[in-house]
């Protein structure tokens, strides 16, 4: 199969990862250029949360259905983590910052198109948009940093700002999206578009661009690996409204598999894949990669089902719900400096596999939900302990998962660890989605009888329609709660996988950056 071939001047070939000095304009204000970059990277993860909290709102006003809804998530994860590799290939080959300012003006422009959206169609093509506009600012956001600032203290500083802001993004996205739900859902879209704008136009100014290189952009690979993802995503959806043995769940799961496939095959054989499997042939990056994919299944369904429960069961507003979500931001803070201290005395698989373990109890707690569970007994004990238990997980696994990558693969190590979470989030909720309206159809069919007694009975139109919202809600709360069941095991089988199957050790994390990796 071809592949879209690009020349660059000078023609010779170079590292994909050599750069030249940056105009002497992109070192006069740096403290500009590292705002710039930093928005830009805050809007991109904020964007992952901040819609949770108005999906509520969402589904009211423009007619979602439960089976439908999820890809109010999907249809940006999928976009984003599909293309995120190409998307810095294409920064490497055309120039990063112009790829960068290109991403973040179509992202405040799909924003635009989000806030005005009327129906479902034009609300889930913003979100592919911006998918597609996060996947090319996300990579080149960090690329310009090497670009821009020097080595040594300005490169180290604009690092350290630069992952706080992505660490920050969350719990920022969890209380703004809350915020700004209580005006409109539709700001949490807005919002993005003055800050695109600005970012693009002040970038033109203040950052660097970065030398072109010569290269391939690997077209077939992502088109075969992102539409084969869609196609798996939708068949896993599909199944919640047609079944499992429905003609077309199956015929759109098949292509999907079938489409990966086709995708590794083109990946094993290019000579400029967007994820080469020297990346992945390491078993202990490879454990690594698979967990953080299954992790990133359970996250991403705790953030939506319990969003959703907090508001439509629990009946807090969009703003509470936001604060009741920060402990879980805190708990990640609090864990992830507990896991960078224990990663010098601890193998990481002990610290990762006990942090899966405690997440998996964390899920537990979850699945006892009721209609009646109260904030402080039964949500927020194990809001802290799934919390606790992720940044466990996060901090070692970031750091197997690079363990002994070449200096000139570095940059896709960490950005094929950035889309094998999206993705694992992608197909996560799609099971989990139709795990959950599957489990709410059959119990409200359950409860049903109940409301037709009621009628028969004469009660009035105002009882029998708070009976209906009574008997919605426990069967919504049972459904969401199989699907935290679901995680839960989901989450055990991380933490199974995770103490047999990585084996790197302590001593060489800890050496030159480098480590040896033990096989077997």
């Amino acid at each position: 199969m071809s592949e879209d071939v690009v020349k660059a001047e000078p023609p010779q070939e170079r590292p994909v990862d050599s750069v030249t000095e940056p105009p002497a304009h992109g070192h006069r204000n740096l403290g500009i250029a590292l705002a710039l970059i930093s928005m830009a990277q805050l809007m991109v993860v904020l964007d992952g949360t901040i819609v949770n909290i108005a999906l509520p709102h969402i589904q009211n006003d423009l007619g979602f259905s439960n089976e439908t809804l999820p890809w109010v998530v999907n249809a940006y994860a999928l976009a984003f983590g599909g293309l995120l590799l190409l998307g810095g290939r294409i920064g490497d080959i055309l120039g990063r910052r112009k790829v960068f300012m290109f991403g973040v003006v179509l992202f405040g422009i799909a924003s635009f198109i989000g806030g005005i959206a009327q129906n479902e169609t034009i609300l889930l093509a913003s979100r592919i948009l911006q998918g597609v506009a996060a996947a090319a600012a996300s990579p080149n956001a960090l690329a310009l940093i090497t670009t821009t600032f020097p080595a040594g203290k300005e490169r180290n500083r604009a690092m350290a700002v630069y992952a706080a802001m992505s660490g920050a993004g969350a719990a920022v996205g969890l209380i703004l999206g809350g915020a700004l739900t209580e005006a409109s859902w539709r700001w949490t879209f807005f919002i993005n578009t003055p800050i695109g704008l600005i970012v693009a136009v002040l970038a033109i100014r203040y950052l660097g661009e970065s030398a072109r290189q010569s290269g391939k952009f690997d077209l077939p690979g992502a088109i075969t690996g992102t539409v084969g993802l869609t196609g798996l995503v939708y068949g896993l959806t599909h199944a919640a409204e047609e079944g499992w043995g429905d003609p077309v769940t199956l015929a759109f799961i098949i292509g999907g598999v079938a489409l990966i496939a086709l995708f590794l095959a083109i990946e094993a054989r290019s000579r400029h894949a967007l994820m080469p499997f020297r990346i992945l042939a390491d078993r202990t990056r490879g454990v690594s990669f698979f967990v953080m994919l299954i992790v990133g299944a359970a996250m991403f369904s705790m953030f939506y089902f319990l969003g959703i429960y907090i508001q439509n069961i629990m009946g807090y507003s969009a703003l509470k719900t936001g604060f009741a979500f920060l402990p879980f931001s805190f708990g990640i803070v609090v864990a992830a400096q507990v896991g960078s201290t224990l990663i010098a005395r601890m193998d990481p698989r002990w610290i990762a596999g006990a942090g899966a373990a405690l997440a998996a109890g964390g899920m537990y707690g979850f699945a006892q939900l009721e209609i009646d569970s109260s904030y402080g007994t039964h949500l927020l004990p194990y809001i802290l302990l799934l919390s606790f238990g992720m940044g466990l997980i996060f901090v070692p696994l970031t750091l197997t998962a690079v363990s002994g990558v070449a200096n000139e693969d570095s940059g896709v190590g960490s950005a094929v660890l950035n889309t094998v979470q999206q993705i694992g989030g992608a197909i996560g909720l799609a099971l989990l989605g139709t795990v959950s309206t599957n489990a709410i159809k059959d119990r409200f069919a359950e409860l049903a009888p109940g409301l037709q007694k009621a009628a028969e009975s004469g009660q009035s139109p105002t009882q029998l329609k708070e009976l209906e919202g009574q008997l919605t809600a426990a069967a919504t709360t049972h459904g969401f709660t199989q699907a935290f069941m679901v995680s839960g095991f989901i989450l055990i089988g991380a933490a199974l996988i995770t103490l047999i199957g990585l084996s790197v050790k302590a001593k060489d994390l800890a050496g030159d950056g480098k480590p040896a990796v033990h096989i077997g």
